[in-house]
Formats: structure tokens, sequence, C-alpha cells
């Protein structure tokens, strides 16, 4: 897992790309259960007529279909832990973004079908401790860019140029 910070723009930035992927994973997710299903209720007609027929290729389309949806869920769960974002469920789509304000990591929290975030909870809280973003993390982003800003203009000072 990444150690990556985000503040509150750069995680709204993300959320497009975020969603797609975790719309991929919970697509994928719920084929995943259907073919599942599907085993299993033709695994219990066998059982219970003592033996049937089966139809071998539909059989390896559909564990094909499922494989492959498997390895979207990795992928986009990969692509998700790569950028430094938490899932924290699947289902419903929860994602945790590491922010740090007034030298503290809280998490911001967004959930699939919300707009923007709009929450944030410490570590050790998770989504039932769930606070409005307030002021301090709004001006958290300003804080950091300022000291982007000024260590940028010293990088550039003359004085710091070697000859």
């Amino acid at each position: 897992m990444s150690s990556r910070t985000f503040t509150l723009d750069e995680a709204q930035d993300l959320l497009p790309v975020l969603e797609s992927l975790l719309r991929t994973a919970i697509d994928s997710k719920h084929l995943i259960e259907g073919v599942e299903a599907e085993f299993q209720a033709l695994s219990h007609e066998v059982f219970m007529r003592g033996g049937m027929s089966l139809n071998i290729v539909h059989l390896a389309s559909r564990k094909a279909q499922r494989d492959k949806a498997l390895q979207r869920i990795k992928d986009a769960m990969a692509e998700i832990d790569a950028i430094g974002v938490q899932v924290k469920d699947l289902d419903i789509g929860l994602l945790d973004f590491p922010c740090e304000v007034d030298g503290q990591v809280i998490l911001l929290c967004w959930k699939l079908g919300e707009k923007a975030i709009t929450h944030w909870h410490g570590v050790g809280e998770g989504f039932a401790g769930r606070k409005p973003v307030d002021e301090r993390i709004v001006k958290a982003k300003w804080r950091i860019r300022r000291e982007l800003s000024a260590l940028s203009h010293q990088a550039r000072s003359p004085s710091l140029v070697r000859r």
C-alpha cells in the first residue's frame, strides 16, 4: 500500500478515473456471482437427478467469463492501490484517500454515487465515524502549495546555484 497523501482537490480530480475502475470491478464481481450461482444451481440439479448430460461448451465459456472477470477485478484493484487510494468496501464502492491535515493523517472518504468528497474520518474510525469536510481540510491544500512554491523558489534562487 502506498504512503501517498492527497489534498482534497487532488482526491476530487481522481474521482472520474476511480469511479470507472470501481464500476469495472463491481460489474465484474456481479458477473462472477452470477456464474457461481449458475454453477451451484447446476451442481444441485445434477445431484438431485443422480447425474445428467451437460453442455460442456457453455460451461467452459461461462468459466472463461468468470476467470476474465476475476482478472478485471484484480487489475482494477491493483490500479486503485497503485494510485494510493484505499478500497474499503467494494460492494458499495467505498474509498479512502489519506490526507495530511495539521501534521496528522486523516482519511477523506468517498462512496460511489456521491458527487464529491464531502466527508472524512480518522484512521481508526471507519465509515461510521464520518464527519463533514471542514475548513482545516480545505485549507490544507493551500499550506502544501505554499510550501511547495517556497521550495521551488529556493531551488531557483541564484544563491543556491553552484558555479
